[in-house]
């Protein structure tokens, strides 16, 4: 194997160790706590674990043996169905992320009519949708057969060489597939997250007014108070602007190269290094093991059930050390007690 090869396969079993215990994570987190199963966001993020889950245990393992192998492992049948989970599952998280941003908008610029705005109701349909738009483009694919193994990728996914009869076809479901995914995603994230930044300036403006207003009334403050309300004013102005750029960038690092090449090599635009075609993908794949840290586990309140969780499996295995060892104990006495011969 080159080495770039290798490297690239350490990066795949990276993405698959850390999706699925992240992923796994979450859905226990999601389980465990009422809380959040009550969210109207979590029915988004359940979607989103699962696209991930699905994702990491069937497409990512095969990638894997695609880079060691040097070929496709599975017959045309097994390769057309983890192409076509891979064009469902691709198609879905994103559409999810886009969900997610929609209901972060409406939290933050109408919170006072947000339960009325955004119910459970609207959140299936919301749902019922991204399931529709996924099931319809890679049905598609799979009808017309332009699913198999793409040895650019390492991977079952769109094949330009399956539609060499339906070019023109292909092109254009190419080209609206990931106009009304990638691209409308990217759309909404920016479109929403810049409102929410733009809210949160605006009322991190006003509580700077009255932090710089009480410091001045307050002479006789001490200069280390004073000091750390400035430092809480600038890191209050810099958290929206980093959680919104992580949000954004995240999905345009790990999505835009794959796309740019896609539509690259559809349009024949020059050659292509296949260390970067799998690179590409990979990069895809990471977004998976990305998610569940941005949209869940840096979360307040899934760091509380973590803790709470972690908590409660301790105390339970130290309560059954305890326990075992007092059983030892008493069962060390009674023998003592049995060993002990009576006195003439």
């Amino acid at each position: 194997m080159h080495i770039a090869d290798i490297a690239v396969s350490v990066f795949v079993v990276v993405i698959i160790v850390v999706s699925l215990l992240s992923n796994v994570v979450v859905l226990i987190c999601f389980l465990y706590n009422q809380e959040i199963r009550k969210q109207v966001p979590g029915l988004f993020i359940l979607n989103l674990t699962f696209c991930n889950l699905l994702l990491t245990v069937s497409n990512m393992p095969l990638t894997l043996v695609g880079l060691i192998n040097k070929g496709n492992t599975g017959g045309n049948g097994f390769c057309q169905t983890v192409g076509f989970l891979d064009t469902f599952l691709t198609t879905n998280s994103m559409l999810s992320m886009g969900a997610l941003s929609i209901d972060r908008w409406v939290a933050v610029v109408f919170p006072l009519n947000y339960h009325s705005r955004i119910r459970h109701r609207d959140a299936v349909i919301g749902l019922g949708y991204t399931w529709m738009h996924s099931l319809s483009f890679s049905t598609v694919a799979t009808c017309f057969s332009w699913v198999g193994y793409h040895h650019l990728y390492a991977s079952c996914t769109l094949c330009n060489a399956r539609a060499s009869g339906t070019r023109t076809q292909f092109i254009i479901y190419t080209v609206v597939l990931h106009s009304l995914t990638f691209l409308l995603t990217l759309i909404v994230l920016c479109v929403t997250y810049l409102k929410v930044l733009k809210v949160a300036r605006f009322h991190c403006k006003r509580i700077d007014v009255i932090t710089m207003q009480t410091l001045l009334l307050l002479v006789d403050i001490h200069p280390s108070v004073r000091q750390r309300c400035l430092d809480e004013q600038r890191q209050r102005r810099q958290r929206a602007t980093k959680k919104i750029s992580t949000f954004i960038g995240t999905f345009v690092v790990c999505f835009a190269p794959y796309v740019i090449t896609r539509i690259f090599e559809l349009f024949n635009l020059g050659q292509i290094n296949p260390h970067w075609g799998v690179l590409s993908k990979c990069l895809a794949y990471s977004k998976a093991a990305c998610d569940p840290f941005v949209y869940s586990l840096l979360r307040k309140q899934y760091r509380k059930t973590c803790s709470n969780l972690a908590n409660k499996i301790l105390k339970r295995s130290s309560f059954n050390s305890s326990t075992r060892m007092v059983e030892n104990g008493m069962a060390n006495d009674t023998n003592d007690t049995n060993n002990i011969k009576p006195t003439q």
